[in-house]
């Protein structure tokens, strides 16, 4: 790549992680900007209706599950693992991680704002959770879209085919097949809207903020649960975007999450993701 050239894209990354301050905003002569909610706009749906697939109702009684340590502990077992044993986790535990990542608590208002249990700006929560389920008591494997409020998963595509299965999350993930021995690996997509009709212009820089405050109660979860967690940045946006029929636009994958059961014999399987780093002296 061109060095100037790199440099440029560079400076685009930096300036989308910028604030849009008002000096900006009347140098440009848009000072008296307004966003959709300012100027009276109907909201947008606080969560992305049922797709139409079959329904599972997921458990909330947690009680029965064995959580690990008080909360330091759980922070100090906090951990990124991706070498999976490749047993089943159980729909409890899964709907207990679905629970602490976009759970919702009560609504604010009629209808105006989701309460989480993770925090986000505004309250707006744009972001929904799709999962691609290889090894879950009680569950098929394919595609699924968790419904937050009425904590429900729904079958967006069935896949039989497990080797198929596994081909399609390493191809997703860009060529990282060890994902595909999770037993569930979770995509969140972005709805824009959500957060622009509040925020207009200043809507994208902080849901990165917003995604990782997700991301960490996944890891904080699956530390309480004794299960493995690797978030991941690098995947094909148009295979999975289209994997669970998203239009690219209106809505796109954000981010992923790999989930499975991991054991502590395993630890030097984990060393070896770094290996370049003895091998390089760093």
């Amino acid at each position: 790549m061109d060095k100037a050239l790199e440099r440029e894209l560079i400076q685009k990354g930096r300036d989308f992680l910028k604030s849009r301050d008002t000096e900006e905003l009347e140098e440009q002569g848009r000072e008296d900007y307004q966003t959709d909610q300012e100027l009276k706009k109907p909201q947008p749906p606080l969560v992305k209706a049922p797709m139409g697939g079959a329904v599972t109702q997921l458990p909330r009684d947690f009680k029965p599950l064995a959580l690990q340590g008080d909360f330091l502990a759980v922070v100090m077992k906090r951990k990124s693992s991706r070498v999976y044993t490749q047993e089943k986790i159980s729909l409890l535990q899964l709907s207990f991680l679905l629970w602490v990542t976009q759970g919702i608590k009560e609504i604010r208002g009629k209808s105006y704002a989701t309460l989480r249990t993770v925090p986000c700006g505004g309250a707006r929560h744009p972001f929904e959770t799709y999962l691609l389920v290889r090894d879950v008591e009680g569950l098929a494997p394919g595609a699924y879209h968790y419904l937050p409020m009425g904590h429900q998963l729904e079958l967006i595509a069935p896949m039989e085919d497990r080797e198929a299965l596994d081909r399609l999350i390493g191809k997703s993930l860009c060529g990282q097949h060890w994902a595909a021995k999770a037993s569930v690996v979770f995509y969140w997509s972005f709805v824009p809207y959500r957060s622009e009709w509040r925020y207009g212009i200043y809507a994208h820089r902080m849901i990165m903020a917003d995604m990782g405050h997700v991301g960490e109660n996944l890891y904080l979860g699956c530390a309480a649960l004794g299960l493995g967690t690797c978030g991941i940045g690098a995947y094909d946006q148009k295979l999975c975007d289209s994997t669970f029929q998203l239009d690219g636009e209106e809505e796109f994958t954000l981010y992923t999450q790999t989930v499975g059961t991991i054991r502590p014999e395993d630890g030097g399987a984990e060393k070896d993701f770094y290996k370049f780093v003895e091998e390089q002296g760093l």
